[in-house]
Parts: C-alpha cells; structure tokens; sequence
C-alpha cells in the first residue's frame, strides 16, 4: 500500500476533480481559526455549488449556532452542525505535535455536555494563546498592537495559533502563516507551547454523546499507522477523512482502501481557514464523491 507521509502540507500532485464537489464537510469561521464570518462562508459555499456544508469550528459551535440563529440558508444548502476537537496524545511523541484532529459531524448544538467541555477547552486555549504571546514577546518580537488591530473576539470564540501567526505577519515577522509556523509556532520552535486537553477516547465519546459521528481529520499517516487507528476505532471511531483538499491520488487511493478495510465511514471537505485564497479558490481543489452525503446522512440516521 503506497501512501505520502503528508498532513497538512501542500501534495505536489493533488487530485483534479473529475465534477465541482457538493460536499464539503470540513470548514473553518472567525469564530475559532477561519477568516470568514460564519454566514460568509455559508454564502460563499452555497454559491460554489455545495449542497452539504459542516462548519467544524475548533471547540466552539458558536458559528453553528450564529447561522442557525438566523434561520436563513441559501435555497438548496443544508447544514451539518460539526466541530473539530485538538486531542492531545502524550504517549506518541512521533505523531506531528503529539496530536490527533477528531471531527464531530451532525452533533446537537444544544447538548449541554458537550459544551461544557469545548468551554473548558476554549478557556484552555486562551492559557496557551497568552503564554505564547508572552513567549515572543520575551523573544523580542512583540505582537500586542497587532493582536489588537484584529477583527475582536467573543467569550464563545476558539482562540488558536493561526490569529498569533497573523499578527506575526503584520508585525513583519514572517512572510505567512506557514513561515510563522515553521520558524515559531510549531514544537521545538522557539514560541511554542504545548496544548493541554481532553484525549482521543475522551473526544470520540464526547461526540457520540452528542448524537454525532466521530472522524480522524487529515491523517494521511493512517495507512502506515494502523496500530493508531486500530486503536481509536476500539475507542468508537466512526470515519476516516479520506477525501482532503490537498491529498494526492496515490493518498487519497490508500486511505480508501483504509476505510474499506476497517469499516470506516469515509469522510472528506476542504478544511478551508481563508489564509491562502477565496472559498472558492479551495472548493475548485476538492474532491469529494456525491455518495459521502448519503452515507454519512444513514450513519446519523442510525
């Protein structure tokens, strides 16, 4: 089985999709890490042609909430409420940021226990998010003006590296948020702290307490990781994200074959933030096969 080791990073051969994609289940709003206001992106998403969008804020379902709220879809759009949470594995220090991303889709906003805990997550990303800010200021590159002249953020608002990135970027500290990654924000980098949080086990559960079901998010590592997957599968996982913006054919071939092989739901969206072009920019770059639609609308049904 042949696969690239690659994560988040850009493929050098990514897929060119044979149809504009409908599905997109994988998508970022201010309201934790994105750019977009929530209902921009529902309207940007709705106007590339989607028909099934989840909003997979970190920890907040605040954006969720927001474009319910206003109880006013585009004619066709339906929207699958959806989170993304950052589980932190102490006990694999050679997974990238000893991290796993878990996708919580068609989840029950109101559910109370689920948001007990994304507000004890957001209020320890707000820890990190000043300790690092601390951190380079102590590294003589100080961005508090910077931070300031950011769009503000709410009390419901997932604070996360990539506004600190941004600010770097104003302050002329580096050239883009990947720059700013790899010279200060990643482990073993000189502004970097490590997050504190709920584990895999614990997320997955979360989720499924919530109604909804659980998906690893872009580990293109899952088909030379099986001990990894095997496990959070014992812990209830429900999918696999096989169908991700940047993943190249021979990736995307492989993690399907994963997904077969294990029984796992085969999930997939463009995991779109808003740093590196318009929404639909990204959409003209995703794959994603009609049936996911069906199939995760069945496993939600059950």
């Amino acid at each position: 089985m042949k696969t690239r080791s690659k994560r988040h990073d850009l493929s050098e051969d990514p897929v060119i999709p044979a149809e504009s994609a409908t599905i997109d289940l994988h998508t970022h709003t201010a309201r934790s890490d994105g750019l977009l206001e929530p209902g921009d992106l529902v309207a940007q998403a709705a106007a590339a042609g989607i028909r099934l969008l989840a909003i997979t804020d970190h920890d907040t379902l605040a954006g969720v909430r927001e474009v319910l709220a206003a109880g006013h879809l585009p004619a066709g759009l339906e929207l699958l409420p959806g989170i993304e949470l950052n589980a932190v594995v102490t006990d694999r220090p050679d997974l990238r940021e000893s991290e796993l991303h878990i996708l919580g889709l068609g989840i029950d906003p109101a559910n109370e226990r689920l948001e007990d805990a994304l507000a004890l997550q957001r209020q320890r990303r707000r820890s990190r998010f000043a300790l690092m800010v601390d951190r380079l200021r102590e590294l003589g590159n100080p961005i508090d003006d910077a931070l300031e002249a950011l769009p503000a953020t709410g009390d419901d608002d997932a604070l996360g590296r990539p506004r600190i990135a941004r600010a770097m970027i104003a302050k002329g500290y580096a050239v883009s948020i990947e720059d700013a990654f790899a010279r200060f924000l990643s482990i073993g980098r000189p502004g970097y702290v490590p997050r504190a949080g709920l584990g895999p086990r614990e997320c997955i559960e979360l989720t499924h307490s919530a109604g909804g079901i659980a998906s690893l998010a872009h580990f293109s590592e899952a088909p030379l990781r099986l001990d990894i997957l095997d496990e959070l599968i014992g812990y209830g996982l429900d999918g696999l994200e096989v169908y991700y913006r940047t993943f190249d054919g021979l990736t995307v071939a492989a993690m399907e074959e994963v997904a077969a092989d294990r029984g796992l739901l085969a999930t997939g969206g463009s995991d779109y933030h808003g740093d590196v072009g318009s929404y639909a920019e990204s959409h003209a770059g995703l794959s994603v096969p009609a049936g996911v639609g069906e199939r995760v609308r069945a496993a939600l049904a059950r």
